[in-house]
């Protein structure tokens, strides 16, 4: 299902609200973190709802979607930083609760099977969180990954490290590669919020809703969830004939 939403701000405060409320029905729920520019007003406004609502967190456990492989958990552009400058140090979360990717494990195979162990050891996610590359990947699943892979290390394609470089200084090498959650550990969330804003992710939106469920797009893997949501913005939304989406109020 396609909800689309007149700007950032109400999506922002839309799934982070979707958030506040799966904590309310099930404290120690399993979520999915997603990293990027998309996600910050959501936890900015997920960590305001918090604090207003006084709500308990120290429950919750999460996994992140991925991590650079070389890039330490103190490097400005780890995902691990970026979750903790995001979220994680705002709130009283328990850290033996919080998983993320270590992308300098000593044995990445070996890591990855244990990360997506952990994973169905906790049965899975409640909520995943998304966003979508402009290629079509989720978490860094690239276009051609098989729909059954489990956590694994992939190689970036030139299209993401070129997408991600703006991350990067200028004079920095983009990681190569990288630990990603894989189809079948995201597909064994309960349910799924993939969130898109922005003109640049109009296009993938609409070859999403134009194609078949195939592995050279890997989101449209979701169509064959039963509990997915793609949430977006009136300017990512753009390409989408209207008859397919719902359009919400700003709140």
């Amino acid at each position: 299902m396609f909800v689309v939403f007149p700007d950032t701000s109400a999506v922002a405060d839309y799934v982070s609200a979707t958030l506040v409320n799966t904590i309310k029905s099930k404290p120690d729920a399993v979520l999915g973190a997603a990293t990027g520019g998309t996600m910050e007003p959501i936890y900015a406004c997920f960590i305001d709802k918090v604090r207003q609502q006084q709500l308990d967190v120290s429950r919750l456990t999460f996994f992140n979607l991925d991590e650079y492989v070389g890039l330490g958990v103190d490097h400005s552009q780890s995902y691990a930083a970026y979750m903790r400058e995001h979220l994680f140090r705002h709130l009283s979360f328990n850290a033996a609760r919080l998983y993320l990717p270590d992308g300098q494990a000593k044995s990445l195979e070996e890591h990855c099977r244990d990360y997506s162990a952990r994973m169905q050891q906790h049965g899975g996610t409640d909520l995943q969180l998304l966003g979508v590359g402009s290629n079509g990947h989720i978490g860094f699943n690239e276009p051609g990954t098989a729909f059954d892979s489990r956590c694994h290390v992939v190689e970036l394609s030139e299209r993401t490290r070129i997408d991600n470089s703006r991350f990067f200084a200028e004079d920095e090498i983009v990681p190569a590669s990288a630990i990603t959650m894989g189809m079948q550990d995201i597909m064994d969330a309960r349910e799924v919020l993939l969130v898109a804003t922005g003109k640049n992710k109009a296009p993938i939106l609409a070859r999403y809703f134009e194609s078949e469920v195939t592995e050279a797009i890997p989101f449209t893997i979701l169509k064959k969830h039963p509990r997915v949501k793609i949430i977006l913005d009136e300017a990512a939304a753009s390409l989408l004939p209207a008859r397919v989406f719902q359009r919400a109020a700003a709140a």
